[in-house]
C-alpha cells in the first residue's frame, strides 16, 4: 500500500518536473542555429531538446542494427552468436522434452518407444552419455541384446559412463553363462566403484563358485570397510570363506595350511559345525585333545549337531561304551533340552545296554516330535528290553515314512544337501545352509528302514515284514551311529548289539 502510494507520488512529482522544465525553455530567449553549407536550421530550446532526443534514439537503432548485420555474419560463418544460441536453447528444450518422454515410456514398459525417444533425443541433444543410458535400457526392455550390447560397448569410451558399460555387459554374461568372462567384468566394475554393494555381491558370488576364497575374503573385506555389511555378518561368512579355503588347501595335500585355515573359521564363527569339527581334527591329529574338546563343547552348545558328537567321540576311539557315557557328559551337560542331545543320550545309553535310561533320554520325543532317527531308537529300546518282533516292526514302519529330521536346508529355496557347503546347489547362494527340518516332498531320504537288519536280523524274503520296506527307496539313512558310540565296526559292543 505504501509502495503503490510513494510511486504515485514520484509519478506526479516527474511530471511535474517536466512540465515546470518545458515552462522554462519556452520562457528561454534565443535558440541554436545549425547551420550546413547554405541550409540554416534555426530551434527554439524546446526543439532544440527534443532534437536530441530523437538524435539519440536514431543513433541507438542504427548500433543495434549494425550489431544485428554483424551477429547475422558471424553466425553464417559458424560462430556463436546470439542467433546460434536461441537455436541451440530450441533444440536443447526439444531434447530434453523428447528424453523425458522416453523416461516416462520406459518406466511404462514401452521399450520401442523409450527407443524412438531415445534417438530424437541424441538428434537434439548431441549428448551420448545421457541417450546412450536410454537406450541401452530400452533396448533390454524390447529383447534386444545385441543393440544394447553395442550401446553399452560406447558407454566403455566416456570415463563418466564407463562403470555402466562394465555392469551391462556383466550382466549380458552372467545371462548367457559365461561366469569366467563376468567374473573379469565384475573385477574391473568394482575397481572402478568398491562402494557398489552390488557389484560387491555379484563380484563375491563369481568368487565363491570359482572357489577364488582368497579374493573372495578380500571382497568381504571391503564390504565391511566400506558399511554394506555389519561386523557380525561379516565375521560368519568369512569363517565360511576360510572354512572354504581350508578344505581346499587340505585336497592340495598342504595339510598345515589347511589346519592353520580351518583353526581360523573356527575362531571367526564358533557356531559354523564344519568348522569345528574340522578344527577338532586338526587338534586331534596334532595331540590336543583338551583344545579339541573345547572347540566341540562352544560349538554343541550354539548348535547341537551329529557331526560334532561323531568328531567328540573321535577323541578317544578305543573307550568302552561305559567310559564314553562318562565323557560324553562334558557334551550332553549343554542344551540338555535339545532333540540332538537327548537322542545322543538315548544312543549312548542303548550302547552302554542301559534301556531304562535310554528309554527316560527319549522321552516322549517319538510322539511329539516324530523322526525317523527317534522312531529307530524308540524300535532298538523296545527290542533291548524285550518286546516282540510285530512292535518292533512297526515302530520301523512308521520310521520309514516319518519325517528325515533335521538336515543341511538352503533358506532361500529349500533345497537339501547331503552335506554343508559354502554356495547352495539348487539357488546358488552364499552362506544360506541352515540345519533344520526340510518341507517334506516325495522324494524325502527314507533312512530308517536301514536299521531293520541291525535291530531284528535279516528279514525272510517271503516274510511279510519285507513289504514294509520299498526296494525302490534311496537309504542314505540314519544309522544308531555304531561309530559314534562304539567306536571300530569289530569291537565287542558291536556284536553285542547284533546278538540283542
Amino acid at each position: 500500500m505504501l509502495w503503490s502510494l510513494f510511486k504515485i507520488i514520484l509519478f506526479v512529482t516527474a511530471i511535474a518536473l517536466l512540465t515546470l522544465g518545458a515552462g522554462y525553455l519556452l520562457e528561454t530567449d534565443g535558440g541554436i542555429r545549425i547551420a550546413v553549407g547554405s541550409t540554416e536550421f534555426n530551434m527554439e530550446p524546446l526543439q532544440a531538446v527534443i532534437a536530441g532526443v530523437l538524435l539519440v534514439v536514431a543513433i541507438w537503432l542504427a548500433i543495434v542494427v549494425i550489431g544485428l548485420i554483424v551477429a547475422f555474419v558471424r553466425f553464417v560463418n559458424g560462430d556463436e552468436t546470439a542467433i546460434s544460441r536461441y537455436f541451440d536453447r530450441s533444440r536443447e528444450r526439444k531434447g530434453y522434452e523428447a528424453l523425458a518422454e522416453g523416461m516416462i515410456a520406459l518406466a511404462s514398459g514401452e521399450g520401442s518407444t523409450a527407443m524412438s525417444k531415445a534417438s530424437r533425443a541424441e538428434k537434439y541433444l548431441r549428448r551420448p552419455e545421457l541417450t546412450n543410458l536410454l537406450t541401452a535400457q530400452a533396448a533390454e526392455m524390447s529383447g534386444d541384446k545385441r543393440k544394447a550390447d553395442e550401446v553399452y560397448k560406447r558407454l566403455l569410451k566416456d570415463e563418466r559412463t564407463q562403470f555402466v558399460g562394465v555392469r551391462g555387459i556383466m550382466k549380458h554374461k552372467l545371462a548367457e553363462g559365461d561366469t569366467e568372462t563376468a567374473m573379469k567384468l565384475a573385477q574391473k566394475a568394482f575397481a572402478l566403484k568398491p562402494r557398489h554393494t552390488e557389484t560387491q555381491d555379484v563380484l563375491l558370488g563369481l568368487q565363491a563358485r570359482h572357489n577364488d576364497w582368497s579374493g573372495a575374503r578380500k571382497t568381504l573385506g571391503a564390504k565391511l570397510k566400506y558399511g554394506a555389511l555389519p561386523r557380525d555378518v561379516h565375521k560368519r561368512r568369512d569363517a565360511v570363506l576360510a572354512l572354504s579355503e581350508a578344505k581346499g588347501v587340505l585336497l592340495e595335500g598342504n595339510d598345515i595350511k589347511a589346519r592353520e585355515a580351518a583353526i581360523e573359521a573356527n575362531r571367526l564363527s564358533p557356531d559354523l559345525v564344519p568348522a569345528a569339527v574340522m578344527a577338532a581334527h586338526t587338534y586331534i591329529e596334532n595331540g590336543k585333545p583338551r583344545y579339541a574338546t573345547r572347540v566341540l563343547v562352544k560349538a554343541w552348545t550354539a548348535q547341537p549337531h551329529p557331526d560334532i558328537a561323531a568328531a567328540f567321540a573321535e577323541i578317544v576311539p578305543d573307550e568302552t561304551p561305559a567310559d564314553r557315557l562318562k565323557r560324553f557328559r562334558a557334551l550332553t551337560k549343554h542344551r540338555d533340552g535339545d532333540p540332538e542331545t537327548r537322542m545322543l543320550v538315548t544312543e549312548l545309553n542303548i550302547a552302554a545296554e542301559d534301556y531304562v535310561e535310554a528309554r527316560k533320554a527319549l522321552g516322549d520325543l517319538p510322539d511329539v516330535l516324530p523322526s525317523q532317527r527317534a522312531l529307530t531308537l524308540l524300535a532298538a529300546i523296545e527290542r533291548g528290553e524285550g518286546a516282540d518282533d510285530q512292535t518292533v516292526r512297526a515302530l520301523l514302519a512308521r520310521a520309514v515314512t516319518a519325517p528325515r529330521g533335521p538336515q543341511w536346508v538352503c533358506e532361500n529355496c529349500n533345497h537339501v544337501h547331503a552335506a554343508w557347503a559354502p554356495i547352495c546347489d539348487g539357488c546358488q547362494g552364499f552362506d544360506t545352509l541352515a540345519w533344520k527340518s526340510a518341507p517334506e516332498t516325495d522324494n524325502a531320504t527314507q533312512g530308517g528302514a536301514e536299521m531293520l537288519p541291525m535291530i531284528v536280523g535279516e528279514a525272510d524274503p517271503a516274510d511279510e515284514t519285507a513289504e514294509l520296506v520299498d526296494p525302490d527307496i534311496e537309504h542314505e539313512g540314519e544309522v544308531l551311529d555304531a561309530e559314534l558310540v562304539e567306536g571300530e565296526p569289530d569291537t565287542p559292543q558291536e556284536d553285542d548289539t547284533q546278538k540283542t
